[in-house]
């Protein structure tokens, strides 16, 4: 433990002109009574660490010292990559494992490329999690986080309706989509790919065997795939109108992106004001209802009869709203 602290305190000592007791001492999550004694340790190893006392001062290296401690771990390299998430790193319980990656980099790189990640950092950030609503850590994501960093296999019991279900999954990878991580696993028998909702499982048991990898599996399009199949699959229903050239244009921002795309590449050819039929796949009458209220006079709906009646009876309605003097 004190050797990865010592470690860690050279490299941010190499990546950094200059650091107080205090700045180490929070980086270190130590107390500043520690930092000196390490730093006495490193420079009884000969580190030739040494301290400017003052007002500017602080423990440095002498000028040009490098040290060869950057090699990376398999686990650090692989968290290297999932660094742009760091909420992520964290719910996987792999901050730690990015932040010595990247530290380990930082100190290799030239002097003249040393501000290079601060520079990123503060260009570029993803924040996954939708808006309004507080993310949940899935208490057993770090469990399954291992599993399929190390290829093993798991014993899972998962709620499904209202009772539960135990399956041998062979977990692939784990997706993070709009703040709730998704399990992509195989299960063995038989042999299919299936995707489950993580704050769904109630126990995680790592087997003792571990899966050969199907090299040929490819996370991102399969859940591309999944997604595409499971948004199709809501929608059960259909809806014919007619949309005006501005209702055209805003129909992807108002219902869901399968059906809109799905139906104008059906719709019939305009007539002379430029207005189109269209027959939309839907997920119920009240759905439907809710997105295409959002296209107010652009649009006008013709099939079901009872929703052609709703939005007749809201228009007469608005307008006697409006209508008043």
């Amino acid at each position: 433990m004190r050797a990865a602290r010592l470690i860690r305190m050279v490299l941010l000592l190499q990546a950094r002109a200059a650091m107080t007791a205090g700045e180490l001492a929070r980086e270190l999550e130590v107390s500043e009574r520690t930092v000196i004694r390490d730093a006495q340790a490193l420079s009884e190893a000969g580190v030739p660490v040494y301290a400017d006392r003052g007002r500017a001062g602080g423990y440095r290296l002498v000028g040009g010292y490098r040290t060869r401690l950057t090699g990376l771990g398999r686990d650090e390299a692989e968290a290297l990559f999932l660094s742009g998430v760091p909420g992520a790193l964290r719910e996987m319980g792999l901050a730690d494992a990015a932040s010595a990656a990247r530290l380990k980099v930082a100190a290799a790189l030239l002097p003249s490329l040393q501000d290079a990640p601060r520079a990123a950092a503060q260009r570029f950030h993803l924040d996954a999690p939708g808006w309004f609503r507080a993310p949940e850590t899935p208490v057993l994501l770090p469990a399954l986080a291992e599993a399929v960093w190390d290829d093993r296999c798991v014993t899972a019991r998962y709620r499904r309706g209202d009772g539960e279900v135990e399956r041998l999954l062979e977990p692939y990878g784990l997706v993070l989509k709009a703040g709730a991580w998704y399990l992509c696993a195989r299960v063995p028998d038989p042999g299919a790919f299936r995707t489950y909702r993580v704050d769904r499982f109630t126990s995680v048991g790592a087997a003792d065997t571990r899966f050969h990898r199907d090299e040929d599996f490819d996370l991102p399009a399969h859940w591309s795939a999944q997604a595409e199949r499971f948004a199709r699959s809501l929608l059960r229903a259909e809806a014919v109108v007619r949309l005006s050239p501005e209702g055209v244009r805003r129909l992807p921002g108002a219902v869901d992106v399968p059906a809109a795309r799905e139906g104008l590449a059906g719709a019939g050819e305009p007539d002379g004001a430029g207005w189109v039929t269209v027959t939309l796949p839907v997920e119920s009458e009240e759905v439907a209802y809710a997105q295409l209220t959002g296209l107010g006079p652009e649009v006008e709906v013709l099939a079901p009869e009872s929703l052609r009646a709703r939005f007749v009876r809201d228009a007469a309605r608005l307008a006697a709203l409006y209508g008043k003097e």
